[in-house]
């Protein structure tokens, strides 16, 4: 019934099996893709024919991980898989970018690729095996797909590089993921502990060169079972006669629309060259052909004339930075805020500290875990002088997002040195590319305003590519433009003395390790350039934390005393949070944290707590309030809940007939304590204590 086609081979001490033919055999492409355990279900599917007007490639991809995968039922109420988590959304994007340029120019069918997680052994993330399933699935496919792609994740311990790491592994220097053809890198994405330029390199090569085994297996599978390639419909007109018309029509307004340095008046010019080529050659051609062609024309412009002046867009060299002005504690009320421009591009980054039970819950396939350090990056319309849509983030934000936030992390004080919950919010209120390394600036800048202790200040930029037959340019700092028209975006972030993150892709087959090498060189120059603007706003971070933020005091009780400040059902500790109004948290280890804006109601709520846990103490003096008042004397609160007995006797110098001439309930009083009893109930003295001053008087009766 089933002509199973399998592959398998050893790879990075774990064995790796790509399986086709058994499963989902009406998608155009299926694999079962399995790593250790995990196994991943990678289909794609492309439709027979493109959409009439269709002037983009419409291609999806969709990871999806399954709870039964990890042997777990869903939380939430509906128990089922609900809109994608992060995670998905960033896996989709990584297999997304290495395979998006492999398809061949021109093909416009909507493409659609599902990666569905049914097992995961906790060892092996799926995301590499997607990646690679998703390949294979694409070359046996038949769509006109001009891979195969492999990929590999990269560790880097103990000065060795580590292939394909287990989830588990105690973290290293560097998490890195790599892919790319058995000729060059396509993509790259990558978090690290301030690594040098070189050691980065190096693990790309190390990727690039480990992942070849698989490239080797997928083109053996499709020698077995790969479909027919498909015909790809010839163009209905001659594209390089069109593009001739065209250049005589609009060339001269493309190029003095390039000369244009501001980006809203360039594109101003080039939209009205657009239209007067649709109307002059609208007969001959489809529109939706006009405008692709138009954005060769520009890209032929844009391209020549850095490849041969040196020269781009907005007049400046290969190497040099837009124009950069930082600042920061832009809002009052934050706590703490940078404002960082960078040309045309601009982010408002506002950071706002809270307490652990701020933290976010995280439920993963892995397991629960909590996140104390959140990076939300936002790119509404208005940044571009356009009206669209605005609600929730889309996958380019998440991304652009989680790329700042890998950035950053490394630097972040450990929760030791600042037990505080962090949150950065990065509006992007101009853009003119590399509004994701500007979110990276301005986060540094804004965390440091809010008085957390970074080590040093983290940047990025954003590197392009131009690459001709005749030579190649690598560009610092790109525009907008230069990262549509060029073949190349690599964002690299970073301290003075190292790499913390690193992203890059491709939109050619690929490139060598020598452009790789010059792009992390100039990047370096570059951000050093920048660090040195960015100090300009402030040296390093602030001494204390904001006015407007919660003071967090940690203390320590005994574990066994836990149960007395929290109370029955949580009375004692929910009493203490409604009369202070301060926040507090307990962990198990007797570990309290109390924090309040207000200095006096985080003291009130320390002096509480440390009053319910302390332990009475032999001969000393204390501060109590009467309780209850009986015949054979008087019961005080004195220490926290702690109540003792101050007998008949001890209550003054003097025979005393009735308690209540002496004390009532409520009266405030000073006490010593005696002794205890066999049960371990206090025993108390008002007469040996001066109740105006505290003294006790039995040492001033041994002094005399």
């Amino acid at each position: 019934m089933f002509n199973v086609f399998r592959k398998e081979i050893d790879w990075g001490g774990r064995k790796l099996v790509l399986e086709t033919g058994k499963v989902a055999r009406q998608a155009d492409g299926a694999v079962m893709a399995t790593y250790g355990e995990t196994t991943v279900l990678c289909t794609v599917v492309g439709a027979k024919a493109a959409k009439p007007g269709q002037d983009f490639f419409p291609l999806t991809v969709n990871y999806q991980e399954k709870a039964f995968a990890a042997g777990k039922i869903p939380g939430g109420f509906f128990k089922r898989e609900g809109r994608p988590s992060e995670k998905e959304t960033l896996v989709s994007r990584l297999i997304d970018r290495p395979i998006r340029p492999l398809f061949v120019d021109g093909f416009r069918n909507e493409t659609q690729v599902i990666c569905t997680v049914l097992s995961h052994d906790m060892e092996n993330d799926p995301d590499i095996v997607a990646l690679v399933g998703t390949s294979a699935a694409l070359t046996i496919s038949g769509l006109p797909f001009m891979g195969p792609v492999g990929a590999a994740r990269v560790a880097y311990k103990n000065g060795e590089y580590v292939l394909n790491p287990l989830v588990d592994d105690e973290e290293g220097d560097l998490d890195l993921v790599v892919a790319g053809t058995r000729d060059g890198v396509l993509m790259v994405e990558s978090e690290a502990n301030e690594l040098t330029e070189e050691v980065m390199l190096g693990a790309v090569m190390f990727g690039h060169r480990s992942f070849q085994p698989v490239i080797d297996a997928i083109i053996e599978l499709a020698e077995q079972c790969a479909k027919e390639p498909w015909d790809l419909p010839a163009l209905p007109y001659d594209a390089n006669a069109i593009k001739a018309k065209l250049l005589a029509t609009v060339g001269e307004d493309i190029t003095a629309a390039y000369t244009e340095r501001k980006k809203q008046d360039r594109h101003t010019k080039l939209d009205a060259a657009k239209k007067k080529a649709i109307e002059t050659h609208g007969e001959e051609i489809a529109p939706e052909a006009i405008a692709s062609l138009f954005k060769e024309l520009e890209s032929d412009v844009l391209r020549g004339a850095v490849i041969d002046t040196g020269r781009r867009i907005d007049g400046r060299s290969t190497t040099d930075i837009r124009q950069i002005v930082a600042e920061v504690g832009m809002l009052p009320r934050a706590h703490g805020s940078a404002l960082f421009t960078r040309g045309e591009t601009q982010a408002l980054v506002v950071a706002t500290l809270g307490t652990s039970q701020d933290e976010q819950i995280i439920d993963a396939l892995e397991g629960e875990y909590r996140e104390s350090f959140m990076l939300h990056y936002n790119f509404p319309p208005y940044s571009v002088g356009e009206a669209g849509r605005v609600g929730s983030p889309g996958r380019r934000e998440i991304g652009h997002g989680k790329l700042a936030w890998r950035a950053v992390r490394p630097l972040l004080p450990t929760k030791e040195q600042f037990p505080y919950t962090m949150r950065i919010v990065s509006e992007i209120t101009e853009s003119n590319g590399s509004s994701s390394m500007a979110t990276v600036c301005g986060t540094s800048l804004a965390l440091m305003d809010a008085g957390a202790p970074l080590p040093r200040p983290v940047a990025g930029i954003a590197m392009g590519l131009i690459k001709e037959d005749r030579g190649y340019a690598v560009l610092s700092d790109i525009l907008g433009d230069e990262d549509h028209l060029g073949d190349m975006d690599f964002k690299v972030a970073g301290t003075e003395k190292g790499v913390t993150a690193l992203q890059m892709d491709i939109k050619i087959t690929s490139i060598t390790e020598e452009i790789m090498r010059v792009a992390l060189d100039q990047a370096r120059g570059g951000r050093l350039h920048i660090l040195g603007e960015m100090a300009k706003a402030i040296g390093g971070a602030r001494d204390d934390v904001n006015q407007n933020a919660p003071r967090i005091t940690i203390i320590n009780i005994p574990k066994e005393k836990i149960r007395d400040v929290i109370g029955s059902g949580g009375k004692v500790i929910r009493e203490i949070v409604e009369q202070t109004g301060a926040k507090i948290d307990i962990e198990d280890d007797g570990t309290v944290k109390v924090a309040a804006v207000d200095g006096k109601a985080g003291q009130a709520a320390i002096d509480w707590i440390r009053g319910i846990v302390a332990e009475p103490e032999l001969g000393v003096v204390y501060t109590g309030k009467v309780v209850k008042v009986v015949d054979f004397g008087a019961f005080v609160n004195f220490l926290g809940s702690r109540d003792g007995l101050v007998h008949i006797s001890e209550l003054k110098n003097e025979r005393v007939g009735k308690v209540a001439d002496v004390v009532k309930q409520g009266d405030e009083v000073k006490v010593k304590v005696l002794g205890f009893d066999d049960r371990g109930k206090v025993k108390l003295s008002m007469k040996m204590v001066d109740q105006a001053t505290g003294e006790d008087l039995s040492k001033k009766a041994e002094a005399e």
